[in-house]
């Protein structure tokens, strides 16, 4: 393999991957732009998902969690109070002195015995998201080149929700939505995030009902906006695309209705989506122009298949992909390359990606993006040869680095620009220094440089690496170079 080539597929590990691991520059080849193509050929699955619970029963399983801590609770401070009557001695009436604060003392003993109860209850939420973030990390590691998993991360970052409001469905939510549809059509992905439960409990539409529905009228409450804005904004059509307010009103009385079974009311499906015709605005309903007079959960499908067949939907994915892999400011022939392809073959997001790596514009820029923490601590990793983590070390470092995994603080998800991260540079130096202290026993610096990168470091990295005082200070000296930090 010439230098150039090794150099492409360094660069397509990079910019496409998930970076350089032991035995990627030969999984690439000579080919780095076919290699990628091939690999969206091969399962997303995740086999040992068999394992995890799905979204509906993870959901259930903290629901009734905490319904029995609060029931211990309750009986622990009913108990209590029980015990404190029963030791009360009885009083003259002129003898009441400090008796407010002997009460005042009991109150907090029993609240005291009520939180002790509760927390004697395990919380299943806090293992259930560790086991999906190991192997979703995981995957990351043993992949070959890793574009396949990155599409992954994109498009669960494009469709974010937080695990800070709903972390029992986080994990499987990317599962059962995100990845199973990651390499189809963008309506079959659309579908299947919006009519999520995760999606309808983070985006605030399960109380959501029509101001005409049954429950409006019976309960006197309203309509809520936050899902129809955020899939017009956010998820297809993009800022300053034409929709007004009233699109807005009127998409969010069309997703009235889509709930999910209260766990509470149904053990064996509660947390499963549902469309419930109490809470859906009777009535037909327009959106950008269209009439739609469907009565039930096909009035937002249609809706839906509509914005995602939508020309400013094709032009705002293609700039966010070309933006997340390729530059900041992408090389506007990409975008549209990429743009007509999802026109062309109405949204086949594996053809978007297949335009993407074919085209020269995607490969003529220097690697000058800088990775987001994420994918900068998974490289770093995968440098090493390492396939095994502790999730819950490798979470703490996200969060430590302001990418805590599935924890956006808004529905726009992470952002993808070098503004937004290279504020927090200064901290990736002490990850890399108490990585490179872990596995300073195992990993060669120079190994990673010739076997790992085959070569292709800058000479200045090279250079330090080689005069460090020790093999950690070499292996953090390579973790915080530039050819591992930019893509």
């Amino acid at each position: 393999m010439s230098n150039s080539a090794k150099a492409e597929a360094v660069l397509a590990l990079h910019r496409f991957g998930m970076g350089p691991r032991p035995g990627s520059i030969a999984a690439v080849g000579t080919d780095p732009r076919g290699a990628l193509i091939a690999e969206l050929d091969r399962p997303l699955t995740l086999t040992a998902a068999a394992v995890l619970p799905a979204s509906a029963k993870a959901y259930r399983t903290v629901a009734d969690a905490n319904a029995r801590r609060a029931a211990r609770a309750k009986q622990a401070q009913q108990q209590a109070k029980k015990q404190q009557m029963a030791a009360a001695p009885v009083m003259p009436e002129d003898q009441t002195q400090g008796q407010g604060q002997a009460q005042g003392q009991d109150k907090d003993a029993a609240e005291m015995a009520a939180k002790q109860a509760a927390e004697a209850v395990p919380d299943p939420g806090r293992p259930i998201y560790l086991q999906e973030a190991k192997l979703r990390t995981e995957a990351a590691l043993a992949a070959d080149i890793g574009f396949a998993e990155r599409l992954v991360w994109f498009w669960s970052n494009h469709f974010c929700i937080s695990a800070n409001k709903i972390q029992s469905m986080s994990g499987a939510y990317e599962r059962e939505a995100v990845r199973a549809n990651t390499l189809g059509r963008f309506v079959d992905l659309l579908l299947a995030v919006e009519g999520h439960p995760a999606m309808l409990f983070y985006l605030d539409n399960l109380e959501s009902m029509g101001a005409n529905s049954t429950a409006g009228i019976n309960r006197s409450r309203g309509l809520n906006e936050n899902i129809a804005r955020e899939i017009m904004e956010l998820h297809t059509l993009g800022v300053r695309t034409g929709y007004t307010q009233d699109d807005v009103i009127s998409f969010a009385n069309v997703l009235t209705g889509w709930t999910l079974v209260p766990p509470g009311d149904n053990p064996e499906h509660g947390g499963e989506f549902v469309f419930n015709p109490r809470l859906h605005e009777p009535g037909g309903q327009t959106v950008l122009g269209k009439r739609y007079e469907q009565e039930d959960a096909e009035q937002g499908r249609a809706v839906l298949r509509d914005l995602a067949a939508h020309p400013a939907t094709a032009t705002h994915v293609a700039t966010k992909l070309a933006r997340h892999f390729v530059a900041d400011e992408p090389p506007p022939g990409l975008v549209e390359q990429m743009a007509k392809t999802f026109h062309d073959a109405e949204g086949d997001l594996k053809q978007v990606a297949i335009t993407m790596v074919s085209s020269d514009d995607a490969w003529r820029g220097p690697p000058s993006k800088l990775k987001r923490p994420s994918e900068w601590g998974v490289g770093m990793v995968r440098a090493t040869g390492i396939t095994v983590v502790d999730p819950a070390r490798f979470t703490a470092g996200q969060q430590l680095l302001g990418e805590g995994l599935w924890r956006p603080s808004a529905p726009k998800g992470y952002p993808d620009d070098e503004a937004s991260w290279i504020d927090g540079v200064g901290r990736r130096l002490d990850i890399a220094n108490n990585f490179a202290e872990r596995v300073a026993a195992t990993a060669d610096p120079q190994a990673i440089i010739e076997d790992v990168f085959a070569s292709e470091i800058a000479p200045e990295v090279k250079q330090a690496v080689g005069r460090a005082e020790s093999r950690q200070q070499a292996l953090a000296l390579l973790f915080m170079s530039a050819d591992f930090q930019r893509r």
